[in-house]
């Protein structure tokens, strides 16, 4: 009988460590918790990326208007003159028919790029602010506008 009753003793003590130990997992009320700290950091981070998103996307209208004033000057160099309206910008990586000297493509793709938002770039030549105009309208392809519906242009 000593032998059965320390075997019951053990048994017992086995089960109450059992009871005493947490179960493996989360329980809901923590999982709620992290729940609702990611919301909150999304909620403060997620306003910020997109506002540098906008803001990326002028500086590369920026950019990009400035190597097509560089081609420009360089189309120039070789003909004699900036191209006039009828040929646009188009007249950088296709030679126009009346186009003396002209030692093109003077982009490295085969067609101009697009402005950041989709949309050709605007060209004016003669310009009213320099021997030519390069705009772009921005996200709202409006004139006017703040922060990524403002204008970017040569003269700018």
């Amino acid at each position: 009988m000593g032998r059965s009753r320390r075997e019951a003793v053990r048994r017992l003590a086995r089960r109450r460590r059992a009871r005493s130990q947490p179960a493996a997992g989360f329980t809901l009320v923590e999982l709620l918790v992290v729940m609702v700290i990611l919301v909150l950091l999304a909620s403060l981070v997620a306003p910020r990326v997109i506002g540098y998103l906008g803001s990326s996307r002028t500086k590369t209208a920026k950019v990009q208007i400035e190597g097509l004033s560089t081609s420009l000057e360089l189309y120039k160099l070789d003909t004699g003159r900036y191209p006039d309206e009828r040929d646009g910008l188009k007249a950088l990586v296709e030679r126009p028919a009346d186009a003396k000297n002209w030692n093109g493509p003077y982009l490295k793709k085969d067609k101009v790029p697009p402005d950041p938002w989709g949309q050709p770039y605007h060209y004016r030549a003669p310009g009213q602010r320099g021997p030519f105009d390069i705009y772009s309208l921005g996200a709202d392809n409006r004139e006017g506008g703040q922060g990524e519906d403002q204008d970017v242009a040569s003269w700018l």
